[in-house]
């Protein structure tokens, strides 16, 4: 037996307005939003009490998927750090193939986007740089190049 496709990845975020802003303007499409809650939720979750708002983002593409979601309750429960490195275990970053990445970083920055280091490039096939947005996500950015 095999899996059907991965369908998305969620990622909590303290402000949901402000991580659907900065996707958006990544050039993600909002699919919709929803509030969670009930006790299919919770037992789905393995917590007790389940309140939260999700927003569904794609591709330009149709074919990747991310869920940002907001939780009311319980109380959000601290990873450690709040801009944990990326050699964190756990969920190290998220990457986008961009067409022109000053212009993608220049546009995130405006939504407090913050470049780990700098724009560099590899060999002479991708720019490419981490940064970091809402909630401390770590994001990749790659433009392809020659």
């Amino acid at each position: 037996m095999t899996i059907q496709r991965m369908d998305n990845v969620a990622i909590v975020v303290d402000d949901l307005d402000a991580a659907v802003a900065f996707f958006a303007e990544l050039g993600m499409e909002v699919e919709g939003s929803a509030h969670i809650e009930g006790p299919w939720a919770d037992r789905t979750v393995g917590l007790d009490g389940i309140r939260s708002e999700i927003t569904m983002l794609r591709t330009p593409d149709g074919h990747g998927r991310l869920e940002l979601t907001k939780y009311h309750a319980p109380a959000l429960s601290g990873a450690g750090s709040e801009n944990p490195p990326p050699n964190t275990l756990g969920l190290h970053r998220i990457m986008f193939a961009v067409d022109d990445i000053d212009d993608t970083v220049d546009r995130l920055r405006t939504h407090g986007a913050e470049l780990l280091d700098e724009i560099a490039q590899y060999e002479s096939t991708y720019r490419l740089c981490y940064l970091r947005g809402p909630a401390g996500i770590i994001v990749a950015l790659a433009e392809q190049i020659g």
